[in-house]
């Protein structure tokens, strides 16, 4: 396996396990109809351990192109392996957001609010200000990217046994700071579900929101942008 199939393999794994536990919980006539937010959370969180524990040996896991980010402005990962590391995390949301359609296709059928079927795939805010999502989001990623660069310090990657401070990591995000925006803080987690909707036959889906979309993809980036700086000055 290469870094680049790798990195395909465990985002497709994140999105199958994160996306799927929101379909189970939001859509229509499942066993797990109505399981709240900590069924969410905990379901997100469990989607990272497995996702990084995954592929972490082969490419490090980063399955997250703000991760991507931070490590190469942090002097650990290449700047030329950036641009296919970002796509392989890309088509791998998109695959594994395909997958939870599969799973659920009754489902989908069976759930009448468009809103609740485009959750599935990617997030919306909770009250809609542009500016203000944005800095939820990239706050909500600088503690993440903070934390991640912090414990992948002594080998300088990822390993498998970082998957599980990660996971909780994202735990104590989902919990803390996901009720505004709902906690994106991967670029590629949101875009490639959304691209899915897009294209995939849904019944009565409705739009995209595309005009949202922005947010969880330059939000992200610029709070990883100012951890990895903020790390670099803390450690040097």
């Amino acid at each position: 396996m290469t870094p680049f199939s790798a990195e395909l393999l465990g985002t497709a794994i994140l999105i199958v396990l994160g996306d799927g536990v929101v379909a189970n919980v939001t859509l229509a006539r499942t066993h797990g109809h109505g399981g709240g937010l900590i069924a969410i959370t905990t379901g997100w969180a469990t989607a990272v351990f497995v996702a990084v524990y995954a592929v972490a040996a082969v490419s490090g896991a980063h399955l997250n192109p703000a991760v991507t980010l931070a490590l190469a402005l942090r002097g650990k990962f290449a700047w030329a392996a950036v641009p296919s590391y970002m796509c392989a995390q890309l088509l791998g949301a998109f695959a594994g957001a395909v997958v939870v359609w599969l799973a659920y296709r009754r489902q989908f059928e069976a759930t009448a609010e468009p809103a609740t079927i485009r959750g599935v795939f990617c997030t919306a805010p909770a009250i809609r200000d542009p500016g203000h999502n944005l800095l939820t989001e990239a706050i909500a990623t600088f503690v993440f990217v903070l934390g991640v660069l912090q414990i992948a310090a002594p080998t300088h990657g990822l390993g498998a046994l970082d998957a599980l401070p990660v996971a909780l990591l994202v735990l104590a995000i989902g919990l803390s700071l996901g009720g505004p925006t709902g906690y994106a803080i991967n670029p590629a987690r949101d875009l490639g579900p959304r691209l899915a909707h897009a294209v995939l036959p849904i019944r009565g889906k409705g739009d995209g929101d595309w005009g949202y979309a922005w947010v969880p993809i330059v939000g992200p980036l610029v709070g990883a942008a100012a951890a990895a700086l903020l790390h670099a000055a803390w450690l040097g």
